[in-house]
């Protein structure tokens, strides 16, 4: 959603590699990812040279790059010269403030790129660590491990087991947990969308890793670990095992179940992976250009009409000015994929127009087909709510408000905005254009987000 912060990739990571510049755009890397890109929006029908899609393919390359750049760092740069020498830590027995016992570090939001599909998940990271050696780690450190391995191609389980694994080969503790609450997004397809608007929105699965004296799952360290994570959402018994996390979470595996495709967007697609520095042929990889091809399809520049005259619905009567309200149709749900960066938003919609008749239940679920027809194509928020007024004007009459409020996963997997951030957008028509009063009595309509 909006332009892109160019200067945010302007940064110089750990090891020295730096994201950004006149030097990046021309790498290897980044012009076989634009190429990519180029296939994959042709292939949409769209026009790779229309204004808002000019700089898609080198905005789409910068965020791949610094959503993976996990894979050119590693831990020793991290906690190198980050050890403090404590008293008191040789047994790993706790002492009196703490010296010594359990540290934790909860509820880092983090974000990675999900292997199987290539779309953007969420991460509420914990970390706890038990001191050994005379050493403690600075606390910023356990953050910026994380993100070591958050900034890859991932699957819960084993970001988990690759944080706990680095941490304890980095510091040496006595032991170290993690416990990871994974959200993906889950995007339904065009046609199921049309037919279901009550989609789910979120697969939700929390793993866990432990090494050393967290090593066993009946420790006693662990209830120490949930004793100070005070968390009534995550406990033992509700954490996936290791068995049943991987068939439970991307929806995308159970939609395809396919090796690599052979058409021009696969091939693209296997060219993104390989300049990210990974191995298409690598398993967990194999199905993955046929599966985020299958879901950038919902996307497809069709040109079709929706044929609104066609349903033989024009303006709804009134039978006299004097009895108009301003009525409204709440929450109508929205899903739609950012043009500029190529990664999925979603929210609801909310539609006022001025009538003497409510909407019937016939119309109402025509609105719903109207917001899923602007917001399945590649859009920008802004664009597409004056879209849905414009369309919705000939169904409900002149007098219309559309509020747009959407949860954008370009802000979230660029690091733009902190996790929860909403952008709301307006667009009015008729009397809603002029009249202040008639604007706040209808915005006074809208639940207050949660």
């Amino acid at each position: 959603m909006g332009a892109l912060d160019e200067g945010h990739y302007n940064v110089v990571l750990e090891n020295g590699v730096k994201l950004g510049g006149c030097g990046f755009e021309q790498e290897p890397e980044t012009v076989a990812i634009e190429d990519a890109v180029k296939v994959l929006l042709q292939g949409l029908g769209e026009d790779i040279n229309r204004e808002g899609l000019r700089k898609t393919p080198l905005r789409v390359a910068k965020a791949l790059r610094e959503g993976t750049r996990g894979y050119k760092q590693n831990v020793k740069d991290i906690v190198q010269g980050a050890l403090f020498p404590e008293l008191g830590l040789e047994t790993g027995i706790g002492h009196a403030g703490g010296a010594g016992g359990l540290v934790l570090v909860r509820d880092l939001d983090l974000f990675s790129y999900c292997e199987s599909c290539l779309l953007p998940f969420q991460v509420k990271c914990h970390i706890g660590y038990i001191p050994s050696g005379q050493r403690v780690v600075g606390l910023s450190k356990l953050s910026r491990v994380a993100d070591i391995f958050t900034k890859r191609l991932q699957d819960p389980q084993r970001l988990a087991d690759e944080i706990c694994n680095g941490l304890q080969h980095g510091i040496n503790p006595t032991g170290v947990a993690v416990v990871l609450h994974c959200s993906h997004i889950h995007f339904p397809d065009s046609h199921s969308a049309f037919l279901d608007s009550n989609q789910k929105r979120w697969v939700n699965v929390i793993v866990n890793s432990g090494s050393g004296s967290f090593g066993k799952p009946d420790s006693a360290n662990w209830i120490d670990f949930f004793g100070l994570l005070r968390r009534r959402d995550i406990t033992l018994d509700n954490i996936h095992s290791k068995t049943t996390n991987k068939d439970s979470w991307c929806p995308c595996l159970s939609r395809v179940k396919t090796g690599p495709g052979v058409s021009p967007m696969d091939t693209a697609v296997t060219s993104i992976i390989r300049s990210l520095g990974q191995d298409p042929g690598r398993k967990e990889l194999t199905g993955t250009p046929t599966r985020f091809v299958k879901w950038l399809s919902n996307f497809k520049d069709s040109k079709l009409e929706m044929k609104l005259n066609g349903l033989g619905l024009g303006p709804l009567k009134t039978t006299s000015p004097t009895n108009c309200k301003i009525r409204s149709e709440l929450n109508l749900s929205l899903w739609s994929l950012c043009e500029h960066h190529l990664l999925p938003f979603y929210g609801s919609v909310h539609i006022g127009y001025v009538s003497s008749e409510e909407v019937s239940p016939i119309l109402k679920s025509i609105l719903q087909s109207v917001v899923h027809f602007h917001g399945f194509k590649l859009q920008v928020q802004e664009r597409l709510t004056r879209q849905i007024a414009e369309t919705v004007s000939r169904l409900l009459g002149g007098d219309i408000i559309v509020v747009v409020e959407a949860n954008h996963t370009c802000m979230i997997s660029r690091g733009i905005e902190k996790f929860g951030s909403n952008t709301g957008t307006i667009a009015v028509l008729g009397r809603f254009s002029h009249d202040p009063a008639a604007r706040a009595e209808f915005l006074e309509l809208i639940p207050d987000s949660l």
